[in-house]
């Protein structure tokens, strides 16, 4: 376990910082980081904190880092850092301790102005991933922007945070940056381990962390789990089970967590423990600054200005998901349906149909059916969620045809990543489908008699 402090990140910031400027990177300029993950946690710990100062040394010069997930195979990890046009791309730790650990006094990297927000990719309904960013936001509007998510959270130089997710991920790398910002540190596991997160809990004391459900059932699998120190517990990612959330609730204190709704987009909404518990169910009030509304089933939320993102090179898919409100602000949707009570607390009615959310990661089926329908013997297949209480959803997929399982998993082993793979296999002669063709995914449960774990 590493313990990053805030001035030993805004040192090595500063040294990312002023070695990009020697190297020609400007504001504006976008800079891909995709490193692989070693096996060994001490290691991989290191590796996770040279990404951190990085990152936060390429925002102190107003260059845009995108987020690569190393996970991902490598064919499509070339295929994002290509499309993202990045004046750099660093693909291995060598590159990022050269930055980091060497001491520059090239350029006046040390401002502490952040210029842009990380630019994260995040697949879309065909399957083919979109890089999702801000655009270029005034120096007024960033300084919104930071204290907004200060506002909401309330860091400061006490705070330390224990990371539970990979950083290429938005919401544990935005944390991070966070805790830091404020003066606070940061706990590097360098992977997710239950036994070393409970160690780190009794021993380093975090006041804070961001976890997605599955983090949970798996330390409470755990034979103990050592008191709660924490002030913050945010979740996300997937839907929690109420049995997980009312014994995260007892554990912590019902007063320490916090769920909220979000996306790589954008966020919608906050709920605090007690008021899950007087509205079971309920994903909150809109956050600070934003109003939610639903049309036809679908959530919209009215953003500040400073909140607003495109769709990497595609005007087209960020119109769509954009629309102007009537008090000439501008709203967005990622599809999602829900309703609001009486009081304006938002409740989840369904994820967008093609959408998978497993251990707090996004599969489209489309991505996933494009690779294994091309294995010799798959007539036909479907790939489609179903509820599980440790992943929040499992990869499940339908085939039609005579592939044998072991071809389509290893199609699956070459060409996606884990937990992008289908995690059972059914066999059907047909599949269920519409007056209009349309095969009805949402039907497949249901029609294979699948019942959730």
């Amino acid at each position: 376990m590493l313990r990053l402090s805030a001035k030993q990140a805004t040192r090595g910031a500063r040294n990312a910082a002023a070695h990009l400027q020697r190297a020609e990177v400007s504001q504006g300029d976008r800079i891909a980081l995709c490193v692989e993950i070693p096996p060994d946690s001490e290691r991989s710990a290191f590796e996770q904190a040279l990404l951190l100062q990085t990152v936060w040394g390429a925002l102190r010069i107003g260059a845009i880092p995108v987020m690569v997930n190393p996970l991902l195979p490598r064919a499509e990890a070339r295929a994002q850092i290509t499309e993202c046009a990045p004046r750099l791309a660093i693909t291995d730790a060598a590159a990022l301790s050269a930055l980091v650990s060497d001491t520059s006094t090239v350029g006046s990297a040390d401002s502490g102005t952040f210029a842009a927000r990380p630019m994260h990719y995040t697949s879309g309904t065909t399957g083919q991933a979109k890089g999702v960013w801000t655009g270029f936001l005034t120096s007024a509007q960033l300084a919104r922007w930071w204290a907004d998510e200060q506002d909401q959270w309330g860091f400061d130089d006490s705070d330390v945070t224990l990371v539970h997710g990979p950083l290429s991920s938005s919401a544990p790398l935005r944390y991070s940056l966070l805790v830091l910002a404020a003066g606070g540190d940061v706990l590097l596991p360098g992977k997710f381990d239950p036994v070393a997160i409970a160690r780190a809990l009794a021993d380093e004391r975090p006041t804070t962390a961001f976890t997605v459900p599955s983090h949970w059932q798996r330390l409470f699998a755990l034979d103990a789990l050592p008191p709660s120190p924490y002030r913050l517990v945010a979740h996300a990612g997937s839907a929690c089970p109420p049995e997980l959330k009312r014994r995260l609730h007892a554990w912590a204190g019902a007063s320490s967590v916090w769920e909220f709704y979000g996306s790589t987009e954008g966020q919608f909404a906050a709920c605090s423990g007690p008021e899950w518990e007087s509205r079971p169910g309920t994903l909150g009030l809109p956050r600070q600054g934003r109003r939610l509304f639903i049309d036809e089933g679908v959530i919209w939320c009215e953003t500040p200005d400073y909140s607003r993102f495109e769709y990497w090179q595609d005007p087209e898919k960020t119109a769509a998901a954009w629309r102007p409100t009537v008090d000439g602000g501008s709203a967005f949707t990622v599809g999602d349906l829900g309703r609001l009570d009486e009081d304006g607390y938002l409740f989840l009615d369904g994820r967008r149909e093609d959408l998978i959310i497993t251990g707090g990661m996004n599969v489209y089926p489309a991505h996933v059916e494009a690779v294994l329908s091309a294995v010799d013997g798959v007539a036909e297949i479907a790939v489609f969620g179903v509820d599980d209480d440790l992943w929040g959803q499992r990869v499940c997929a339908a085939v039609v045809g005579s592939a044998s399982d072991e071809a389509i998993n290893a199609a699956g082993t070459a060409h996606l990543a884990g937990y992008q793979r289908p995690k059972v296999i059914y066999r059907l002669t047909e599949l269920p489908r519409n007056a209009m063709g349309k095969i009805q995914r949402l039907e497949l449960p249901r029609h294979l008699a699948i019942d959730p774990d």
